[in-house]
């Protein structure tokens, strides 16, 4: 028998067709998930183990798994632009976010890099995200409480904050600061005195002037190893001898700059 944990009422199911249309619903006794394939009852889910195979009234058949971060991260509402599962990877990678450190976020934005985070620092450590918007504020912790419904509620190590992170953070210390504002570069010297020696900063920008204007600030502030990349995604489609790129890729959404704080 395959071991596995049934799908049960609370939690999430992600339904995907056989052109690969992605449906994220949450599972609840009595309800129907309804779609141009006709309805499906959430009974016929509930109690069967991830990777089962369903059928709508209409014939057509769904594909039902529990979804990823990635894939929550997709659906969910946005108040301010996310920051894309490709770029959250290469973030968590180079700015090092481990287990039991001490993070600084800003902004939170709609919090997909925000829910990365808290699972990246785990149990022993701790993330602080600052918004500046309240309207984004607000979504954002609609989105974290929505995510972590039904796996234990909420992290008390993670805290979301309203507020500017130019001012607040006096007398607090973190390992990393991740920035994904307008202006990080006046965070540096200020904000970044509360990075622990041979912490990093990352910066997470959209332009080239933004990205030159925040390496210069590191470079007269004396944050060293610098580095500045952006990430390309492409898929290919592999069907037998048939193998090629897809048309349309991911390319750029922002660029990364990751530097080191150090002591002289």
């Amino acid at each position: 028998m395959i071991a596995g944990k049934p799908f049960e009422p609370g939690e999430r199911a992600l339904l995907i067709d056989s052109k690969e249309r992605r449906y994220l619903v949450t599972l609840q006794s009595g309800k129907q998930f309804h779609s141009h394939m006709g309805t499906l009852e959430h009974d016929a889910l509930i109690g069967e183990l991830e990777g089962v195979r369903v059928q709508a009234s209409k014939g057509g058949r769904l594909l039902a798994v529990r979804p990823t971060l990635s894939d929550f991260v997709l659906k969910m509402k946005r108040g301010a632009q996310v920051v894309y599962p490709k770029d959250v990877g290469l973030i968590l990678v180079y700015a090092d976010i481990y287990p039991g450190a001490s993070v600084l976020e800003a902004g939170t934005g709609s919090a997909s890099l925000t829910l990365a985070l808290a699972r990246a620092v785990g149990v022993t450590g701790s993330v602080v995200s600052y918004e500046v918007r309240p309207d984004h504020h607000d979504q954002a912790m609609a989105n974290v409480d929505s995510w972590f419904e039904g796996i234990g509620g909420v992290p008390e190590n993670l805290e979301l904050r309203v507020g500017d992170v130019f001012d607040d953070v006096a007398g607090e210390t973190f390992d990393r600061m991740v920035l994904d504002m307008p202006e990080p570069w006046r965070a540096v010297g200020t904000t970044t005195a509360s990075l622990t020696a041979g912490g990093i900063i990352c910066c997470y920008l959209p332009t080239i002037p933004q990205v030159q204007q925040t390496v210069d600030a590191l470079r007269s502030w004396g944050f060293g190893m610098i580095e500045t990349l952006e990430g390309l995604v492409r898929t290919w489609k592999v069907d037998g001898l048939s193998v090629r790129p897809d048309h349309r890729m991911v390319a750029h959404t922002g660029f990364l700059i990751t530097a080191r704080k150090l002591s002289n």
